[in-house]
C-alpha cells in the first residue's frame, strides 16, 4: 500500500469512527513523510479516543507548530487550547497554563470563536474555587461567542457550564434545563467526539450531584450506547462503565454493579486506561459492604484512596458495620470538618447521623439533620428532602417521639419509591416498623419489618438482614435463599411475560448475561420452562 493510500484509509478510518484503525493508519503514513496540520489533528483526536492521552498530546503539540509555520495563528491556538483544557482537566496546572496563555497570546488580534474556547478554562476555575456567579458569566460570554460564529461545541460545552453554575448557586431545576439543552446536541451528533464523550461525563456527573437521578440514568444509558457504537473507543468507556455501576447500585442490581465496577478496573489493569479508575474501586467497596463482604470491601476502599478517591463515607459506614464504632466516629468527623461544598456534605451528612446515633452523640446528630433540612429547602430536590426527612425521622425515633417519626419516615419512603431506590426503601421502612412497635402496633410492625426482610432478601443485603433478624427472631426464607437477588429479579420479570431482550433492557445488562440467569433459575428450581418457573414463582408466593 503507498502512501496515499494509506493517508486515504486513515481519513476513511476516522470518518467511520473507527479509531484504532484511523490511529494505526495514520502512524504509518506519519511514518513514512511527516503529516500535514490536519491529518494531525486527526492523529491526535484518534489518539485520544483509544486511551493513548500522551500521545494525544504530543501529535497535538506537532498540529501547533505545523499551523504556526504555514502563518494560520489562529488554528495554532486552537491546537494550544485543546492541549491545554486535557492538561488542565488532569491537574497539570503548569503546563496547562502555560499553553493556554500562548493561545491567548496568539488571539491578541484576532476576533474569532477562539476568543470563546479560552473563556471556558476560566469558568472552571471560578467553578472549582465555588464562585458559581462569575462561573456562569464567563460561560455566558463564551455562550454568545458560539452563537455569533455558529460554533456547536462551544455552544453545547458553554450551556452545560451554565448549568453547573446555576445548581452550584442553588438553582437546581433552571440549571439542569441548561444541561437538556447542552444533551440535545450530543444526543443528535452535532458535536465532536472528544466534546461529546467531555461533556456526556461532566452533565452525568453532575445530575449525580444534584440528585437528578432519574436524568443521571438516562444520560448514561446513552452514553453506554454512545460508546458501543464505536466499538474501538477506549476513552470514556471506563466513565461509562462507573456511571453504569452506580446507577445499578442505587436501584438495586448489586451484582450487575459489581460486575461494570470491575470491568472499569480490568481496562487499567489490561493497560487500555493510563490512570488507575478510584472511583470504580469505590463502587466495587459499596457494593461489598452492603453485602457484607468486608474483607473485600476493606480491600476495594485502600484501592480507591492509593487511585487519590476520598474513601469516605463508605469506610467509616464500614468500620460502623464492624463495630469499630470510635473509627467510624473519627473519620466521619474529620471528612465533614474539612468539607465546604454543600452538595457535597450532603453525601456523607446521613453516615454522620447514623454513626452519631450510634455513639449517643444526639446533640451532633440534631444539628446535621438541621443542616440537610437547610441544604434540602435551598435546592428543592425531592431527594434531598427525603434524605431530610429520614434524617429527621431516625432523630425522633432516637429521641422516642415515635408518632412525629412515622410521619416523617412516611413521606421518605414515598420519594424512594418513586426514583425505584430500593435498599433506601428498605431501609426507611426498619425505622417505620421500630416507630409501629413504639406506638404499639405490632401488626403494623411486622408488617414493615417484613417487607424490609424480603428486600433485604432480594438485594442480598447481609449485614441488613443480621439486623433485621435481630429484631425479629425470624429465620430467612429458604425459598428466597435458593436464588440470587439478581435470579429472583429476573424470575419476578420473566413471570411477567417479558423475554429476555425487553428484560435485557429493562435492567441495563446484556442480553447474553440474562440468557446466562434464566437458565440458572431452570437449573436452581429444577423446571424446564419459563412456564414452569412462573408457576413456581406463584406458588412459592416469591411474586
Amino acid at each position: 500500500m503507498d502512501l496515499l493510500d494509506t493517508l486515504k484509509q486513515g481519513r476513511e478510518s476516522y470518518r467511520r469512527r473507527a479509531w484504532a484503525a484511523a490511529y494505526q493508519l495514520l502512524t504509518l503514513a506519519d511514518q513514512a513523510t511527516s503529516l500535514g496540520s490536519e491529518d494531525l489533528e486527526l492523529l491526535a483526536t484518534s489518539a485520544y479516543l483509544i486511551g493513548r492521552d500522551d500521545e494525544f498530546l504530543r501529535v497535538l503539540e506537532r498540529a501547533h507548530h505545523a499551523h504556526l509555520y504555514t502563518g494560520a495563528t489562529v488554528r495554532a491556538a486552537r491546537c494550544a487550547f485543546w492541549v491545554g483544557l486535557p492538561l488542565l482537566l488532569r491537574g497539570e496546572m503548569g503546563r496547562a497554563t502555560g499553553w493556554l496563555a500562548r493561545a491567548q497570546r496568539l488571539l491578541a488580534q484576532h476576533d474569532c470563536v477562539e476568543q470563546g474556547y479560552l473563556l471556558l478554562p476560566v469558568a472552571e476555575q471560578r467553578l472549582d474555587a465555588g464562585h458559581g456567579e462569575a462561573a456562569y458569566t464567563m460561560a455566558s460570554s463564551a455562550a454568545a461567542i458560539g452563537d455569533r460564529f455558529h460554533e456547536a461545541d462551544l455552544i453545547a460545552c458553554a450551556r452545560h457550564v451554565q448549568g453547573r453554575a446555576l445548581i452550584q448557586q442553588g438553582q437546581i431545576q433552571a440549571g439542569l434545563t441548561l444541561l437538556d439543552e447542552a444533551m440535545v446536541a450530543v444526543t443528535v451528533g452535532e458535536l465532536s467526539p472528544i466534546m461529546t464523550g467531555l461533556i456526556y461525563c461532566s452533565v452525568i456527573e453532575t445530575c449525580q450531584q444534584a440528585y437528578a437521578l432519574n436524568r443521571a440514568r438516562e444520560w448514561t444509558a446513552a452514553l453506554a450506547q454512545w460508546c458501543e457504537q464505536q466499538p474501538e473507543i477506549v476513552a470514556f468507556t471506563a466513565t461509562c462503565l462507573v456511571h453504569r455501576a452506580e446507577i445499578m447500585q442505587l436501584h438495586g442490581a448489586w451484582p450487575d454493579a459489581l460486575e461494570e465496577a470491575q470491568r472499569a478496573c480490568t481496562r487499567y489493569t489490561l493497560g487500555f486506561d493510563s490512570h488507575p479508575p478510584a472511583a470504580a474501586f469505590y463502587q466495587q467497596a459499596e457494593v461489598h459492604r452492603l453485602r457484607g463482604e468486608f474483607v473485600a470491601a476493606e480491600e476495594a476502599y485502600r484501592k480507591a484512596s492509593q487511585g487519590g478517591w476520598e474513601p469516605q463515607p463508605g469506610l467509616a459506614l464500614l468500620r460502623l458495620a464492624q463495630r469499630r464504632i470510635d473509627t467510624a466516629d473519627a473519620a466521619i468527623r474529620r471528612i465533614l470538618s474539612v468539607t465546604t461544598d454543600r452538595l457535597q456534605r450532603t453525601k456523607l451528612l446521613p453516615a454522620y447521623i447514623e454513626i452519631m446515633l450510634s455513639v449517643g452523640a444526639i446533640q451532633e446528630a440534631r444539628d446535621a439533620c438541621r443542616e440537610i433540612e437547610e441544604i434540602a429547602e435551598s435546592f428543592g430536590t425531592d431527594v434531598l428532602h427525603a434524605m431530610a426527612a429520614q434524617a429527621r425521622g431516625a432523630l425522633a425515633l432516637a429521641d422516642g417521639d415515635a408518632q412525629v417519626a412515622l410521619v416523617t419516615l412516611r413521606r421518605a419512603c414515598q420519594v424512594w419509591q418513586k426514583v425505584e431506590v430500593p435498599y433506601w426503601v428498605a431501609r426507611v421502612r426498619v425505622l417505620m416498623g421500630l416507630a409501629c412497635r413504639a406506638l404499639g402496633d405490632d401488626d403494623g410492625g411486622h408488617l414493615e419489618l417484613d417487607a424490609a426482610r424480603a428486600a433485604f432478601e432480594q438485594l442480598g443485603a447481609v449485614p441488613d438482614l443480621a439486623h433485621i433478624d435481630s429484631l425479629t427472631q425470624h429465620e430467612p426464607s429458604k425459598h428466597r435463599q435458593r436464588l440470587t437477588p439478581r435470579e429472583l429479579q429476573v424470575l419476578r420479570l420473566v413471570a411477567t411475560g417479558k423475554t429476555n431482550k425487553a428484560i435485557a433492557a429493562e435492567l441495563f445488562v446484556s442480553e447474553k448475561t440474562v440468557d446466562r440467569h434464566v437458565s440458572n433459575i431452570f437449573t436452581k428450581l429444577h423446571v424446564p420452562s419459563r412456564a414452569a418457573a412462573t408457576a413456581y414463582a406463584y406458588e412459592h408466593k416469591l411474586i
